[in-house]
């Protein structure tokens, strides 16, 4: 089974910085995929950021560009979300998302795992 830890939400001001990391564990798989999410009260889930696995493409939605910047260290099997110039609008439960590979076997069947979730509150 594999299992996705989040860290590093809190509280912050306006103007602010965090940084949220996201490490999976467990055995006998391979990390394809990885992004981070986001969830205000009341409001839907939305994809923040996304990191592909071969050549670390990213993407961003239109409101973090230029202040929010995701990484992926495949050695630690860890991903982070740098965020920047907090707005209380990000104020959000984050969430980690991991897609990966079973290795051991033939199947070529992809799987995608959630984090628990981590507060961000930006607020004065």
């Amino acid at each position: 089974q594999v299992q996705l830890v989040e860290s590093g939400g809190g509280l912050v001001q306006p103007g602010g910085s965090l940084r949220l990391s996201c490490a999976a564990s467990g055995t006998n798989f391979e990390i394809y995929d990885m992004a981070w999410y986001r969830s205000a009260p009341g409001k839907q889930r939305e994809l923040v950021a996304r990191i592909a696995n071969s050549d670390s493409t990213t993407n961003y939605a239109d409101s973090v560009k230029g202040r929010f910047t995701i990484s992926r260290d495949n050695a630690k099997s860890t991903v982070d979300l740098q965020m920047n110039s907090l707005k209380p609008e990000d104020t959000a439960v984050y969430y980690c998302y991991v897609v990966i590979i079973p290795v051991g076997t033939t199947s070529t069947q992809r799987y995608g795992y959630w984090g628990q979730g981590t507060q961000v509150t930006v607020s004065s």
